[in-house]
């Protein structure tokens, strides 16, 4: 019977058991074209798309299964409309029948769908929670709430809806895969470490959950265990740059010649796609440069950069036109004007500047302190100022921030402060929010939050920007894969910063890394003073914390400060004449601005 979906579906559960999920996703779409209304198929081919990294292609075979099972034949074509993608048609193909009845629950939860997928996440939210009161026992409308609530932040709530659904289906996978997401996401890596492995016993042969897995292990400080699970990832398939580039990326790991081999010979592969040709370049690159070979190395760099520039938009016009608007702008008088607005409370504090400067040292060396509690790189900040974009969108930002009155400021900052509560988790005085790319939002935080320290950490322009040639981004630094770009960038973030120092005078602490690494005592102790802190002797044996840390300097921190970092970049200083160029009179000015 190979066209009986019953039967692939029996089939696939076999396997599943078996730990061969990728044989059983073949299965279920054999079953699914078969009879398109097996709803539990589409669940179960969902699921292992889910774990596979096939986000995409899992919620479209969730909105197949929740079209399957859906009994109300007048909701098919809604239902049918949403799974092809068409949302607006669900929404007018419901109207009608909800200006009718109000009380049909399954079109209430189908048209949140829709108007979920429109960007509509308060009206989505209002129609799942009035099912919910109606009709507690509609689990599938309390999942699609639980993620609506993770999709704008509000971890706390999705947890706790998650965990009322996981305790009456614990292995529910998509529950369990927007848990870890989340508890990842407020910084507790070890939970999330426990779920991802739990769901790893489910799908042993999924090589992205391996990865996945791996990642939060690194940012835990478990090397060898995360070495393992990379390398578990490239037995099931070799093929598999991520888990390459992640064995490079935890900086300690040496590749072997058969390594090198294999990610030569994927490297020829004609099929390899232009993302997975570039973290191989990347991978090879660190190979050549432990082993001293710094042109091939380069040449490596170069390649891995040129194809992810190939990938991603970036206008450095753009940038340098958002630095000068912003100088106009935020004047003296500006700020003068506008004393005291925002929220007073003095608990954050806020590292600045550029990817792999050394702010993941000061970082850990600020959290260290027993009053202050290191976070992550949080997007607060950054979608505070695209709300307030929006509200003028004929004005270029940050145009828009000069029309807004006190009140909006004041909201803006107790906002930031509710919105940030669930990051910190051990209850300290001060926390820590290091996204380098808020140095752009200054002007913004002084507004909202005038209280608050601002921490700039600079390095040598040429170590800075060849540090963050030779890392691959996943996402939010489309400047770091050209050296003219980042030169541009580099003497863009000091020319803004040089303006803050003029018109909010002493409100910048800054910390020049090599300085930190000369004398780190020193530094460290005036650093504490400008914040308002007691020295404390701990902070100097950050090494010992063992807090997660998820950049890429995550290595690097649970070390004591080497100054083997300082020149690296001299190595490749016959291949920088491009930066240099770019970087202009930045260069010869450092540590001061021209």
């Amino acid at each position: 019977m190979p066209n009986s979906a019953p039967a692939s579906y029996e089939e696939a559960q076999r396997l599943l058991v078996q730990g061969r999920s990728r044989d059983a996703a073949l299965s279920l779409e054999r079953g699914v074209e078969a009879n398109p209304r097996l709803g539990v198929a589409w669940r179960l081919l969902a699921d292992i798309r889910l774990v596979s990294g096939d986000v995409a292609g899992a919620q479209r075979a969730y909105d197949r299964m929740l079209a399957a099972v859906i009994p109300d034949l007048r909701l098919r074509p809604a239902a049918d409309a949403l799974a092809d993608g068409r949302p607006l048609d669900t929404e007018r193909g419901l109207r009608v029948l909800l200006n009718a009845d109000g009380s049909n629950l399954p079109a209430a939860h189908l048209m949140a769908e829709a108007l979920a997928r429109r960007g509509e996440l308060a009206a989505a939210e209002a129609l799942l929670v009035h099912c919910l009161e109606r009709a507690p026992q509609l689990h599938l409308a309390r999942q699609s709430l639980a993620l609506l609530l993770h999709r704008q932040g509000r971890h706390d709530e999705a947890l706790a809806e998650l965990d009322r659904l996981l305790v009456r289906e614990p292995r529910n996978t998509r529950c369990r895969a927007a848990k870890a997401a989340i508890l990842a996401e407020i910084g507790d890596y070890a939970g999330a470490a426990v779920v991802t492995a739990a769901l790893l016993e489910d799908f042993p042969d999924q090589p992205q959950a391996w990865i996945v897995h791996g990642a939060g292990l690194r940012t835990l400080g478990r090397i060898d265990e995360a070495v393992a699970a990379f390398q578990r990832a490239l037995t099931l398939d070799p093929a598999r740059a991520e888990a390459w580039w992640s064995l490079a990326n935890l900086k300690s790991y040496r590749f072997t010649p058969d390594d090198r081999a294999r990610m030569d010979q994927q490297l020829a592969a004609p099929e390899a796609d232009p993302a997975d040709r570039s973290l191989i370049h990347f991978a090879l690159a660190k190979a050549d440069e432990d082993d001293g070979r710094d042109a091939g190395a380069f040449a490596h760099y170069a390649s891995a950069n040129a194809l992810q520039r190939g990938l991603r938009a970036y206008d450095a016009d753009a940038t340098t036109a958002l630095v000068q608007r912003s100088k106009s702008l935020f004047t003296r008088d500006f700020f003068a004007e506008r004393a005291g607005w925002g929220d007073p409370a003095g608990d954050p504090i806020f590292i600045v500047g550029l990817p792999r400067s050394g702010s993941t040292l000061v970082e850990q060396i600020l959290a260290s302190h027993p009053q202050v509690e290191g976070t992550r790189e949080l997007m607060d900040i950054q979608a505070m100022a695209d709300w307030t974009a929006r509200l003028a969108p004929d004005l270029p930002h940050p145009a828009s921030l000069a029309a807004l009155p006190r009140a909006v400021f004041d909201q803006l900052g107790h906002d930031y402060l509710a919105r940030t509560r669930v990051q910190r988790r051990l209850g300290r005085a001060r926390f820590i929010d290091k996204a380098p790319w808020n140095f752009q939002h200054v002007g913004l935080i002084r507004l909202m939050l005038p209280n608050a320290r601002i921490v700039d950490v600079r390095r040598h322009p040429l170590a800075c920007c060849v540090s963050a040639f030779r890392q691959h981004f996943a996402g939010g630094f489309d400047f770091a894969y050209d050296l003219g770009d980042l030169g541009r960038y580099y003497a863009d973030y000091v020319d803004l910063m040089a303006h803050f120092d003029a018109v909010l005078p002493g409100q910048v602490t800054r910390v020049i890394y090599e300085d930190l690494v000369a004398d780190t005592e020193g530094q460290v102790r005036r650093l504490l003073e400008a914040l308002g802190l007691p020295f404390d002797p701990v902070c100097l044996r950050f090494f010992e914390n063992p807090r997660a840390v998820a950049t890429p300097s995550s290595e690097q921190v649970r070390r004591p400060i080497y100054a083997d970092g300082v020149d690296s970049w001299r190595r490749f200083e016959s291949w920088l004449d491009p930066l240099k160029a770019a970087l202009g009179p930045v260069l010869d000015a450092y540590p001061s601005p021209p």
